[in-house]
């Protein structure tokens, strides 16, 4: 498994993040990004989860909630990558993979768009 402490990736997700164009992160709302270490034990190989209400499925009833929250786990990203390039490549697919959920883009779509 490829060494990278947490704070190592935690800048990459943070690199990722700033990647994202300004007209599109300035439409993000009420979201926050977290790095943890290992995802949920029933799915050991996800890279990243979105657990929120898309934009798209918001209405008037959206208010005084928590904010969404997109988790990138740093455990199985490390165990798929051979070198710091392939988890520079992966930790920035996941990190527009779990913000295109925010924006209501379902998985389909996403894998279409090479973002699976």
């Amino acid at each position: 498994m490829l060494e990278m402490t947490r704070e190592e990736f935690e800048e990459l997700v943070a690199e990722a993040l700033d990647r994202i164009p300004p007209e599109l992160t300035r439409l993000m709302d009420n979201v926050a990004v977290f790095v943890e270490d290992e995802p949920p034990a029933d799915d050991p190989e996800l890279l990243g989860l979105y657990e929120g209400t898309p934009l798209t499925d918001r209405g008037e009833w959206y208010a005084g909630v928590l904010p969404d929250r997109i988790t990138i786990y740093r455990g199985p990203t490390l165990r798929m990558c051979e070198t710091r390039e392939d988890v520079v490549a992966e930790t920035e697919v996941t990190v527009v993979h779990e913000i295109a959920h925010h924006f209501g883009i379902d998985d389909e779509r996403l894998h279409a768009l090479g973002y699976g």
